[in-house]
């Protein structure tokens, strides 16, 4: 039996080598036979806004949405078939450069860090 609340929301998840990916935002489910199953893992302050819901929860989805060229931006999603384990951080089976970039990440990347003097050498 999976507590989900206590076993995987707002814990670490960190790709095949260690890297840091994001965090357990929410939680999507599918019903097997009647029986709820973890469908997949998702990630991003939208997840996190509709999880926690009322005006601290519209804020958080509204201002992801406005650093976002699409209206209605998606959180991370990653498959459950894609987690090897979890303990004190969910591990995946596959490296971050597989999953699909954050649309966050991207912008915060592009408008950001990219203006940053000497950005363009970090990773050398």
């Amino acid at each position: 039996m999976l507590l989900i609340g206590f076993e995987l929301l707002d814990r670490q998840i960190v790709d095949l080598a260690g890297e840091p990916v994001g965090k357990v935002d929410d939680v999507e489910l599918t019903e097997v036979d009647g029986v709820p199953h973890v469908a997949a893992l998702l990630s991003g302050p939208q997840a996190l806004g509709r999880r926690l819901g009322g005006r601290l929860g519209d804020w958080i989805s509204g201002v992801a949405g406005r650093v976002h060229p699409r209206e209605h931006p998606d959180p991370l999603r990653i498959p459950w078939d894609l987690v090897a384990s979890h303990d004190s951080a969910v591990t995946l089976t596959v490296r971050r450069e597989l999953l699909a970039e954050p649309l966050l990440e991207q912008w915060l990347r592009d408008h950001v860090v990219g203006r940053i003097p000497g950005s363009s050498d970090a990773g050398e």
